[in-house]
């Protein structure tokens, strides 16, 4: 096996194993609390994570599989044989709309520089008064601090997340005390590369970039995506140690400081896919 089968197959083993803990997990018939994030919030298949795309403007030759997908077309080689490229007049057609709006978000939070003052608190407003509410929390694992202990930590800390799809699953009595007001239209304007959701969802904008994303970086902000949700599980109030994941206690000095070490890594990380995707973005727009 060689060239871009080759690629497909090395790409297929990779999606497997950045998988096989959810899938494992799936197989039992248990829920995953961390990991079933990946595939309820951003819904997607494991089946979907192993199927390789070259990426603009790279053509496959002998490949009648990918030639009949959408938004292939066949081409004739010099050697008298055909071969499989992305369309991309028409898969602009169809998604042009999507790829500007992707380029536009992933621009202007590529060019801003990050906040690393946030600790998490996201996820404990969250559940913040959820027990003398008599609301059930969004994952079903205990509150390492109790009840009472999570609502006195946002209570004792500044909420300041800037990342609306974070911000619209506060409870209702946290939502005043956040010192940002972040909505969807204004998410261009406000989204930061400090922020652990904004980088998880460049998995989510790849996903709707569909076959002009080249495996690799799919696979890439994947696995970015699943490293960030451990530690922003880790960072929650829930006790997680049930999954054999250390707490990363942000009401404490020591765990501020483990947090923050954490997110600059992660940015520094999702910063280099925003380029990369913004590469994608512009062969796109570009491409006749």
């Amino acid at each position: 096996m060689d060239g871009w089968r080759a690629l497909d197959a090395a790409h297929a083993r990779r999606a497997d194993a950045l998988t096989a803990v959810w899938r494992a997990a799936r197989d039992r018939g248990e829920k995953h609390a961390i990991e079933d994030f990946l595939f309820t919030y951003y819904p997607t298949r494991a089946s979907h994570l192993r199927r390789w795309h070259p990426g603009v403007g790279q053509v496959l030759p002998d490949a009648p599989d990918h030639a009949a997908r959408r938004w292939y077309r066949t081409v004739a080689l010099p050697d008298g044989t055909t071969g499989a490229v992305l369309d991309v007049p028409v898969f602009r057609a169809d998604r042009g709309d999507t790829v500007r709006y992707v380029r536009s978000l992933v621009g202007a939070t590529a060019g801003r520089p990050g906040t690393f003052g946030c600790f998490g608190l996201h996820e404990w407003a969250m559940v913040y008064r959820d027990a003398e509410s008599g609301r059930d929390h969004r994952h079903p694992l205990p509150l390492r601090l109790g009840g009472a202990g999570t609502d006195a930590v946002v209570e004792s800390h500044r909420v300041g997340c800037s990342h609306y799809d974070a911000f619209r699953f506060f409870t209702p009595e946290a939502r005043d005390a956040n010192q940002l007001r972040p909505t969807r239209e204004r998410q261009v304007a406000m989204e930061q590369p400090g922020c652990l959701h904004a980088n998880m969802d460049l998995y989510k904008w790849c996903q709707k970039l569909g076959p002009a994303v080249p495996g690799e970086l799919l696979l890439d902000a994947f696995e970015l995506a699943r490293d960030i949700r451990y530690t922003d599980m880790a960072a929650s109030p829930y006790d997680v140690s049930s999954y054999g994941v250390e707490a990363v206690e942000i009401e404490t000095a020591a765990g501020k400081a483990e947090y923050v070490q954490r997110q600059r890594a992660f940015a520094e990380r999702a910063q280099a896919l925003r380029g990369r995707l913004l590469d994608v973005c512009d062969a796109v727009l570009a491409a006749g």
